[in-house]
């Protein structure tokens, strides 16, 4: 029985050497195309070791380096995030957040760049490297920031100024209406008092447009005297009638 134990205790240690072999076998390859810049066939011998260990942290994080390298930024981000996930030591976790700060600042994501920068120097406080990489993050994010507040002050601005300019713009209108409304009221008083004058000084008249109007007037008058003398003349012959009568 003990023999039959021992033999399963063999069996089982030669087949996870084996597997472990198959395992590093392809990493090694890749490790050699990634060198030689290679990085497409550095791909898939790193997703070759996958495929016979889904777990291994030293093939997430080499593939996830190709894809940095391949400027494949949003599949390095996933690699980092599963390397972070495995069984690795201290040391090779502070390696794993240096390189996912790396990749968030190709991607401009300083708040996150700055958080995966901080994590690595709790797990590694003397890397120089990682603490000038956080520096620049924060500088980059204190920038954006500034930006944003400058954006946001300006479309504020341009908000009240454009509100300032439509109320000036309205206010300028409503005179020009108005205006326009009183110089017509003046104008159809003027009318309706040139047509009905009521009181007040009659509009004064030229010599020119005067003289014909003096002229009926006086031509009316002499019309009207010699009517008054005719009638005169014909009462004096009624009465010279009837008394010769």
């Amino acid at each position: 029985m003990k023999r039959i134990i021992s033999i399963l205790v063999i069996l089982c240690t030669l087949s996870a050497l084996s597997y472990a072999q198959t395992d590093r076998k392809p990493v090694r390859k890749g490790n050699k195309e990634f060198r030689k810049e290679k990085y497409e066939e550095s791909e898939i011998s790193y997703k070759k070791a996958l495929l016979a260990d889904s777990t291994s942290a030293t093939a997430q994080y080499n593939l996830a380096n190709t894809y940095y390298r391949m400027g494949n930024f949003a599949e390095a981000d996933k690699a980092y995030s599963a390397a972070m996930k495995g069984a690795i030591s201290p040391a090779n976790a502070a390696r794993v957040f240096h390189n996912a700060g790396n990749s968030m600042l190709q991607q401009r994501n300083w708040q996150v760049a700055v958080e995966a920068f901080k994590t690595a120097l709790k797990l590694n406080p003397g890397d120089m490297e990682t603490k000038a990489n956080l520096a620049y993050a924060k500088k980059m994010l204190e920038n954006q920031q500034n930006q944003d507040q400058n954006q946001d002050q300006n479309q504020d601005q341009n908000k009240d100024q454009n509100q300032d300019q439509n109320k000036d713009q309205n206010k300028d209108q409503n005179k020009d209406q108005n205006k326009d409304q009183n110089q017509d009221q003046n104008q159809d008083q003027n009318k309706d008092q040139n047509q009905n004058p009521k009181g007040g000084q009659q509009p004064k008249m030229s010599q020119q447009d005067a003289q014909p109007i003096l002229q009926a007037i006086q031509a009316k008058e002499k019309e009207t005297q010699d009517k008054v003398k005719k009638a005169k003349a014909l009462e004096m012959m009624s009465k010279q009638k009837e008394k010769n009568w």
